[in-house]
């Protein structure tokens, strides 16, 4: 079992590290964050960063095979992906409600849209399929720990940015996301749509 895992190496657990942490890119969600928090969600750093942790670790070892039993290929988890975060996004720069919920909000808590697909997306997963092609496998899971380690550090202590900044530079770190999260939100879906339909059409 642990010679499957492959052997550690520094450079390689540092690498996939940086790699994932830009993609994941916690610190740039903050504002998504607060505006959660702002709308009733409850953060729990801990469960989301366990749950986080999971999800990566079965995509590593059954993600394709998975949503292959689904008869989903990537590129239709990332449209997906996409959507969620444009609606995320719209709420942001408009102000509106889209998400709702069955029960009280105060008792809900903020898994989805953190942890999909904030944190564990499709674009995580494809990194994480990518940095498989290239690393051992024990490299990979170690630095995804240390990137959920990332994830509880930087939800635990939002109140503290939040406190920070004010409530003044909250409202415009939440519009200025939004307009970036629509934007990043369009491109996966097109060029993931655009793979589909290409795909489709050749068919």
């Amino acid at each position: 079992m642990l010679e499957a895992l492959g052997s550690f190496s520094f450079s390689e657990v540092l690498s996939a590290f940086l790699v994932l942490f830009a993609v994941i890119d916690i610190t740039g969600a903050v504002p998504v964050v607060l505006n959660l928090k702002a709308s009733g969600k409850k953060i729990e750093p801990l469960k989301t960063a366990l749950i986080s942790f999971v999800l990566f670790m079965l995509f590593l070892f059954v993600g394709i095979q998975l949503l292959g039993f689904f008869g989903v290929d990537i590129k239709s988890f990332a449209v997906a992906g996409s959507i969620i975060l444009f609606v995320l996004a719209a709420e942001m720069v408009f102000g509106v409600t889209l998400f709702k919920e069955d029960c009280d909000a105060e008792h809900t808590t903020a898994l989805v849209p953190l942890v999909f697909p904030l944190i564990a997306g499709a674009a995580s997963f494809t990194t994480l399929l990518s940095l498989r092609a290239e690393y051992q496998l024990i490299n990979i899971i170690i630095a995804v720990i240390l990137n959920m380690v990332v994830v509880y550090v930087v939800l635990r202590n939002v109140s503290l940015v939040e406190k920070l900044i004010g409530k003044g530079g909250v409202y415009i770190l939440k519009k200025i996301f939004g307009i970036i999260l629509l934007a990043i939100a369009t491109r996966l879906f097109v060029e993931n749509f655009a793979s589909l339909y290409n795909m489709l059409i050749n068919q």
